[in-house]
């Protein structure tokens, strides 16, 4: 088995989870108590497979392998009392008693430390119960206090523990033109940190660039994040299905560490994924491999807020799932590599990594998505991401050249002025980045 243990931090990934278990549970036959109606044969691609996101307890009841953790109970107690609320073991659902405010000293020295020992006690537990673990999922915005705060603590620790497990993170980073907090620049350059040392890969996601997807392709007018979030989940489903289901050409966490990350610290992601579209419109659509593949390369289907035509693609990874054979993925990215829109690094051999699995995606019922045939998604390694970093790191500076907003951090018992490789001080954002110290802040 090559189980895989998801922690879902804070409001923003515990939100993202629910989209996730309900999708996945969707797509395994699972009831939401936990129960399979009938026997295991008669699931398409029932393998077993799954139980590397499920185990099984002696009543025949599948409990998701993950944990829930926030600092305050709102969000997690939506979950204690929501349609899946049988489903998850009540240990797994951790909350603590006051929020972190987005404040990521809060969450990272405060009000996390306190908790922290819990979840990792938890996990543990999680981790002994499984004969090979894989690696982790961890889902969490970067804007916010716990997110951000929380989440970099846990990864730090998640490294010392198990040091040679993968560990992909799907991160929510601040929207260029939506801001659900000002001191976003402030924790997500922080938090960034964490990330560039302690994550094998970094999936960036962008809650702006996924309301105009939504607006765009599905005629959403107002798009809720439950739109955005189920949105999030097919590109997840597609990252693990291979895990979960058998197909063609299989592809494993840490296949996407070794093909799409060429230096350990360049592992930040954009991710698309199609087909979108609504099921007024896809009665009237094609849908065909070459088409599908042409539009996750389209600059608009980028789930964070960058123009890949600004750079230049290092790596890059291609999911199908459905009614694919390889012949056709083949033709498709013979034709992607004539564009001339489409540019590889020199040093690099322009080369696609595929995976192709046969279950088609699944959709939820009632949901904005059309049902389809066949679905890509793509994981690529570009070098125009540096446009979501240079953006945050003028906003830091802005900030910080005027010390706003600084006393709430100084306050939590962080150190101002650059204290370069402490346990975290503030400075120059650009700098801190570049210099790839712990502590932000010039030499």
């Amino acid at each position: 088995m090559r189980e895989c243990i998801s922690l879902h931090i804070g409001q923003a990934g515990i939100q993202v989870g629910n989209a996730c278990w309900e999708l996945y549970c969707l797509e395994h036959g699972i009831q939401a108590d936990g129960n399979m109606p009938c026997n295991r044969g008669c699931t398409p691609g029932s393998d077993e497979a799954f139980m590397t996101f499920f185990s099984e307890t002696h009543a025949k009841k599948y409990v998701p392998r993950c944990v829930f953790l926030d600092l305050e109970p709102t969000v997690v107690d939506e979950v204690r009392t929501g349609t899946y609320r049988q489903l998850f073991h009540p240990d797994q659902l951790i909350s603590g008693k006051e929020d972190a405010a987005n404040n990521f000293a809060r969450g990272h020295y405060t009000v996390g430390k306190e908790i922290v020992d819990l979840c990792l006690d938890k996990i543990r537990k999680l981790a002994d119960n499984c004969t090979g673990l894989q690696g982790f999922l961890v889902f969490h915005a970067v804007g916010g206090g716990t997110g951000s705060g929380l989440g970099s603590l846990l990864l730090e620790r998640l490294s010392v523990d198990y040091g040679k497990k993968s560990k992909l993170s799907m991160c929510i980073y601040p929207s260029p033109q939506v801001s659900g907090a000002v001191v976003e620049p402030y924790n997500s350059v922080l938090s960034t940190h964490s990330l560039l040392e302690h994550t094998d890969v970094a999936v960036m996601l962008d809650n702006e660039a996924i309301y105009d997807i939504c607006r765009r392709c599905l005629d959403i007018e107002r798009p809720s994040y439950t739109n955005l979030n189920r949105l999030i989940t097919q590109v997840v489903s597609s990252l693990t299905v291979s895990l979960r289901f058998d197909g063609a050409l299989n592809v494993d966490l840490t296949e996407f560490q070794t093909n799409l990350v060429p230096y350990p610290r360049i592992h930040f992601m954009l991710s698309s994924y199609a087909p979108v579209i609504s099921a007024e419109k896809a009665y009237h659509e094609q849908m065909t491999v070459p088409e599908l593949t042409n539009s996750v390369f389209e600059p608009m289907s980028m789930m964070a807020k960058c123009d890949p035509r600004h750079g230049k693609y290092m790596a890059c990874c291609l999911m199908y799932r459905g009614d694919v054979v390889p012949k056709d993925v083949n033709g498709a990215i013979g034709t992607i590599k004539t564009k001339r829109t489409i540019q590889f690094v020199d040093w690099c051999p322009t080369g696609f990594k595929c995976g192709i699995n046969y279950q088609p995606p699944t959709m939820v019922p009632g949901g904005d998505l059309a049902k389809v045939q066949r679905s890509v998604c793509m994981i690529s390694n570009t070098t125009s991401v540096a446009e979501v970093f240079s953006r945050l790191d003028h906003k830091f500076d802005l900030m910080y050249s005027k010390r706003a907003f600084v006393h709430w951090y100084v306050g939590e018992g962080m150190e101002e002025g650059g204290v370069f490789g402490g346990q975290g001080g503030f400075g120059c954002a650009g700098e801190g980045l570049r210099g790839g110290g712990r502590g932000l802040g010039r030499r």
